[in-house]
């Protein structure tokens, strides 16, 4: 009446092994959270639309404002150097009117000629002088135009960044997502935390340069695989919606730490 007691069958029958395909992960025992994916899609659509645009518009805006600037201070300086010239050759004469009429008195018939000439001389300086003035006054307040222009074109961009915020705070808040400048013009920096299951504080970053028509991710950690980096970079250029590149890259960082 002896039986036999057979543990490896217990076991095998009620827990899977560990390098079993079925085998449910993390992820799977996490709750359902619905995190509103599609409107956040959406959101993030028309934010990078605004983005791009504001982008492209700003430089186009800058490129013309400098332009036209420079072309009217240098209208200014060659008007003023004209100006000052007239003034240095008017006083010349000036004084060489004066010098001829203590030597030359006698002559009188050809003093009041070049006195004349000098007076028609000095209406036209007195007339050109006005119009330099009200050229100077006309390009100040162009100048106090734009000012008020760009000071008012400020203010409603730091109103409209109010409004981003929230389309932010889903990725910052429950994806780990950072993000900061690179320390360079046209240059953006996204890292990622809690994608290592070893190290929830682990950080992964990428440098986006946005100088360029076609955005290129100059460096990143840990490193990447090209042709899937390409990939990513490929959607986002095709369609311009910067949602395609965070999850792309999150995705990655996820798949490269946790081989």
């Amino acid at each position: 009446m002896s039986s036999t007691f057979e543990p490896s069958l217990s076991t095998s029958t009620m827990r899977p092994p560990l390098s079993s395909a079925d085998a449910p992960s993390m992820a799977d025992s996490l709750p359902n959270i619905n995190f509103g994916f599609d409107d956040l899609r959406d959101r993030m659509a028309k934010f990078t639309i605004r983005f791009d645009n504001f982008i492209e518009q700003g430089r186009k805006r800058v490129l013309e404002e400098r332009n036209q600037f420079r072309m009217n201070v240098a209208e200014l300086q060659e008007d003023q150097r004209m100006k000052k010239k007239d003034i240095e050759i008017l006083s010349l004469k000036t004084n060489t009117h004066q010098q001829t009429l203590a030597k030359e008195a006698a002559e009188t018939n050809e003093m009041q000629a070049a006195i004349a000439s000098l007076t028609a001389q000095r209406d036209a300086q007195n007339a050109t002088r006005e119009t330099l003035k009200q050229q100077i006054a006309d390009t100040q307040k162009q100048i106090d135009a734009r000012l008020a222009a760009q000071r008012a074109h400020a203010k409603h961009i730091d109103a409209q960044s109010r409004f981003n915020i929230p389309e932010l705070d889903f990725w910052t808040s429950n994806l780990g997502l950072l993000m900061d400048g690179a320390g360079l013009n046209d240059r953006l920096k996204f890292g990622f935390t809690h994608i290592d299951d070893r190290d929830w504080t682990r950080e992964a970053w990428f440098e986006l340069d946005t100088s360029k028509r076609e955005y290129e991710i100059r460096s990143c950690k840990p490193k990447l695989e090209k042709e899937k980096m390409e990939r990513v970079l490929d959607k986002l250029n095709e369609t311009r919606d910067l949602r395609f590149l965070l999850k792309g890259m999150r995705e990655l960082f996820v798949e490269a730490m946790n081989e």
